[in-house]
């Protein structure tokens, strides 16, 4: 290709102080006790991530049935586990290393709070997530449980009007959509219980808010992430409902339609909160190879200095 190309940046993008702190507890696990490190489900959902950390001595597991040596440590992932886990590991006596992301754990302290309420809960989310199955199993009896994943859904609800009512989120959801989602609740239950600060996570916000931009910007947005990962499924529809005339996720620059590029002029690059930033840099590389002018311009939307501890 000889054309010109402008290409936009969009800043913050990539790993969220979430996705460092899960995948630094699981290098310091391996450093401190040596492979193997069993981990239950991915870490993180990328599967350059996870490879990596395979090749060092990661096992991967669904179920503790699968640990074949239950004397080696096992790590909770980033998106949590149901209470049930949590049990049967102190029940075989496993030593366990909890990365839940503390987004994550505020949400399970909130719907263990509502619980102890008594009140009926509302979970906003995809039921089969990971996330979710560890949300809703922080709690012991799922009657007065309902998970909704659109406005339509409140319609079914089979909740008494003046029954107390509270609601949590997944954490990687469009921001948008849940926005309409818990309008719609408020409208229908006005007393509603929520927690103090949006359970939508910071990062998956940020992201977000960086397409939003971009897309006024660049007719096809690509964004580098894992097919299984919800935050970076969530920046392509983003991208499709805010102006842009085409998005693709991709694993990497291996996958990149190169017939598809030669259509627009103008792209916009980001990544999902668990893709690393080397594979943007090396989508960056491949385009330099392939355009003789490409112009570069950053979308900077907010500075993220959050980081959590080990």
């Amino acid at each position: 290709m000889s054309e010109n190309l402008t290409v936009y940046i969009a800043e913050p993008r990539g790993f969220c102080a979430g996705v460092r702190r899960a995948i630094e507890i699981v290098e310091q696990a391996l450093r401190d006790y040596g492979a193997p490190v069993y981990v239950r489900h991915e870490i993180v959902h990328n599967k350059h991530v996870i490879e990596d950390l395979k090749n060092k001595g990661v096992i991967l597991i669904d179920e503790l049935s699968q640990m074949q040596d239950k004397t080696r440590p096992l790590i909770f992932s980033a998106h949590g586990v149901p209470q049930s886990v949590v049990d049967e590991t102190i029940k075989l006596g496993i030593k366990t290393i909890d990365a839940t992301c503390p987004l994550v754990a505020k949400v399970h302290n909130q719907i263990k709070k509502l619980y102890n309420e008594d009140m009926e809960i509302i979970v906003i989310g995809k039921k089969n997530h990971v996330e979710i199955i560890g949300t809703v199993g922080q709690i012991p009896n799922d009657s007065k449980l309902h998970i909704i994943n659109s406005k339509e859904d409140i319609e079914a609800l089979n909740i008494n009007p003046e029954s107390k009512v509270g609601f949590v989120t997944q954490t990687t959801l469009s921001v948008d959509d849940t926005k309409e989602i818990v309008s719609a609740l408020k409208e229908k239950f006005p007393t509603i219980s929520a927690m103090r600060k949006d359970d939508i996570c910071f990062a998956t916000t940020n992201r977000q808010k960086a397409v939003k931009e971009m897309a006024k910007l660049a007719d096809l947005i690509i964004v580098i992430g894992s097919k299984n990962s919800s935050n970076s499924k969530q920046l392509k529809e983003v991208a499709l409902k805010n102006g842009a005339k085409d998005a693709v996720l991709i694993d990497d620059a291996s996958e990149l339609d190169w017939d598809l590029l030669k259509e627009y002029q103008t792209v916009g690059i980001t990544a999902g909160a668990s893709a690393p930033e080397y594979l943007v840099q090396d989508l960056l590389y491949q385009l330099k190879s392939h355009y003789d002018n490409i112009k570069i311009m950053d979308v900077k939307v907010e500075y993220e200095k959050v980081n959590f501890k080990l």
